[in-house]
């Protein structure tokens, strides 16, 4: 707190021209403001023991397994998820359950006799046409 007075009474003092700053200037305390010098982050701690500090362990060794221990099983996930995604999505397009139709349709007309393709889609003489006028 005191040095958040000292901020602002240099700040009020370049304001008024007192001192032999540029006007406007402010000056900032050296330390982080409102932590105790003597008292360090625990991730600045971490960094300085461990260079490649991922986050999981103060310990190196157990840091850099437990980060490939969730970077494997993280990316085995989205591979084994993604793949079973993929595999049960609809059927676009409705191919497969044309095709399926389509053999039904050819076995059908097979086992009637009946030639493949037809020039008429209709029976003719089941339609009912209107009279020529």
């Amino acid at each position: 707190m005191a040095a958040l007075r000292r901020a602002l009474r240099a700040l009020r003092a370049g304001a008024r021209g007192r001192s032999g700053a540029v006007p406007g200037a402010v000056a900032l305390p050296r330390g982080p403001m409102g932590a105790h010098e003597e008292e360090e982050e625990p991730m600045a701690v971490a960094l300085r023991k461990n260079p490649d500090y991922h986050g999981f362990s103060e310990e190196p060794d157990i840091d850099v397994l437990n980060m490939r221990a969730v970077f494997f099983a993280g990316i085995s996930v989205a591979i084994v998820l993604g793949s079973v995604f993929l595999h049960y999505l609809p059927d676009y397009g409705l191919q497969q359950w044309a095709r399926r139709e389509a053999e039904i349709q050819v076995l059908e007309r097979e086992r009637r006799g009946l030639p493949l393709l037809d020039s008429n889609y209709y029976d003719p003489a089941r339609l009912t046409l209107p009279p020529r006028d």
